[in-house]
C-alpha cells in the first residue's frame, strides 16, 4: 500500500462557524438539495452525524459514479475541524483503498473563510501513483469542488439555511 497526501486551501466568504456547518453539519441535507444533478441522496447508515456516523451517497445517473460510503472521524465544533474517511467508493476501482480528509475551517482577514483540506490517499495493494490516476484524482476533486461552490451559493442566498 502506498500513501500520498495533496494539500489545498480554499477560501469562501462565509465565515468560519457557517462555512463549518454547511460543509461538516449540514452537508448531508444541502448535498442532494443544491446539486440533485450530481447528489441523488445521502443516507446516515449509523450514527447521530457526530464521530462514528456512517454515510452513503448516491450520486445521480449520468456522474459517472454510483456511490461512496464516508465515515466521520471528527466533528469539531469548537475548533471548526472535519475529518472524515471515504471507505467504500465505485471510484477506487481496486486502486485505492480509502481516502481521509482533514479540514480545518479558519478566519480569513475579509471576514470569511480559508478552509485547508489534506486529502490522504491510500493505494490498494501494490498499485502504483500513475500520472492516469492522478488525472482521475484531479477530475473527482474537480466534481467535489463544484458541489461545495453549489453549497456555498446556496448558503449566501439562503443566510438563514
Amino acid at each position: 500500500m502506498g500513501v500520498f497526501t495533496k494539500e489545498a486551501e480554499v477560501s469562501t466568504p462565509l465565515p468560519p462557524a457557517k462555512a463549518f456547518k454547511a460543509f461538516a453539519v449540514d452537508i448531508e441535507n444541502l448535498m442532494p438539495k443544491v446539486a440533485p444533478q450530481t447528489v441523488k441522496s445521502v443516507e446516515v447508515l449509523e450514527g447521530n452525524g457526530g464521530p462514528g456516523t456512517i454515510r452513503k451517497i448516491t450520486f445521480a445517473e449520468g456522474h459517472g459514479l454510483s456511490h461512496a460510503k464516508h465515515k466521520v472521524d471528527v466533528l469539531d465544533k469548537d475548533n471548526l475541524v472535519y475529518a472524515y474517511t471515504v471507505m467504500e467508493s465505485d471510484f477506487f476501482n481496486k486502486k485505492i483503498e480509502k481516502i481521509s480528509y482533514d479540514i480545518k475551517f479558519v478566519a480569513a482577514a475579509d471576514g470569511g473563510s480559508t478552509v485547508k483540506v489534506a486529502a490522504t490517499f491510500y493505494t490498494a495493494g501494490d498499485t502504483e501513483v500513475t500520472p492516469d490516476l492522478m488525472a482521475q484524482i484531479k477530475e473527482a476533486s474537480e466534481k467535489r469542488a463544484l458541489v461545495m461552490k453549489a453549497i456555498e451559493s446556496y448558503v449566501l442566498a439562503n443566510p438563514d439555511a
